[in-house]
């Protein structure tokens, strides 16, 4: 992978003014760090998997310390997608919390995905549903929502096995999440 030949592309279409900002989606740190060390305008958000079942502490923390902004793709587990599914909209912990508030469970994920500091991308075709994302920020998840979400068991729901190959840049999934799995 070229990421400088890539990243200096994207660098002078932004200098062009063919665009606003520029940044990356699924970097991890050690990739992030790549970039880094040579980018003159650094990547202003990185889009990547995230929601209460994939929390991404660790690159989050990385992200705030550089000034990246974190995108949520699949805030809700992706649901209807070919690699989605329905685990963060079934869970026992964030029914509970969802019921406590009065809210759906995917406003508890959304509010979530929201006090951690991270944009995110919603995708929903229903009015209704449209508007209940949108509810949201009338209320705040307590301590207490935020020990119990810090509980739930860590899993990537979207690995990208197709980006493994015995003759491309990624061998292993471990070389292609720099072991952030």
């Amino acid at each position: 992978m070229d990421y400088k030949s890539v990243w200096g592309a994207m660098e002078e279409c932004q200098r062009l003014g063919l665009t606003k900002s520029i940044g990356v989606s699924n970097f991890s740190c050690k990739k992030l760090e790549n970039i880094f060390s040579f980018a003159t305008i650094p990547p202003s958000v990185n889009q990547v998997e995230m929601n209460p079942l994939w929390q991404q502490k660790k690159l989050r923390e990385f992200c705030k310390a550089t000034n990246v902004i974190v995108t949520a793709y699949s805030p809700l587990g992706a649901i209807g997608t070919w690699w989605g599914s329905n685990h963060v909209l079934d869970n026992e912990t964030l029914k509970e919390i969802a019921k406590a508030h009065g809210k759906t469970v995917a406003q508890v994920s959304l509010r979530w995905s929201y006090e951690q500091g991270a944009t995110f991308v919603v995708k929903s075709f229903n009015k209704e549903r449209m508007k209940q994302n949108l509810q949201i920020f009338d209320w705040e998840l307590t301590k207490e929502d935020h020990k119990k979400i810090n509980q739930i068991p860590q899993r990537r729901f979207w690995l990208n096995e197709g980006f493994i190959s015995p003759n491309g840049p990624f061998k292993t999934l471990d070389e292609l999440w720099d072991g952030e799995l």
